[in-house]
């Protein structure tokens, strides 16, 4: 009757919070998510999300698979997923990402670059140039 909760094995379920009157300078690293209310100068690295508080400041680097901002992030982010820029986002700097979603109001200071999408758009071209080439010969 009851179905016991599955996880994922190779998902890691623990959570890193930087709380509101908290700062901290240098690296982390974590497999597990980030929230961040407080403020962080130094490089943040993770295969899971990181979301930065409406109170929250980055300055530095992030690596991570999804990113939510809310707050102000000052440096390099590369984002393999999605970036979500909330209204009261400020964003300066270099951006590395998959897909991007901002929502209007959001300051997005920056140079982005979209991952993946040049590749897919290379292989269609070169798929259609080799359509063409077999069309000309039949």
């Amino acid at each position: 009757m009851f179905s016991e909760k599955k996880t994922n094995p190779g998902q890691v379920l623990e959570r890193n919070i930087i709380g509101k009157n908290s700062s901290f300078v240098g690296d982390i690293k974590s497999d597990g998510d980030f929230r961040i209310d407080g403020n962080v100068k130094g490089t943040i690295k993770t295969s899971g999300r990181v979301v930065i508080g409406k109170e929250g400041s980055v300055d530095g680097t992030i690596d991570c698979s999804n990113a939510d901002i809310e707050g102000k992030f000052s440096g390099n982010l590369n984002v393999d997923e999605l970036l979500s820029l909330k209204s009261t986002a400020t964003i300066n700097g270099e951006v590395v990402l998959g897909k991007l979603s901002v929502e209007p109001g959001a300051n997005f200071n920056a140079s982005c670059n979209m991952k993946g999408n040049i590749k897919a758009l290379r292989n269609e071209q070169q798929q259609s140039q080799q359509q063409r080439k077999a069309e000309k010969t039949a």
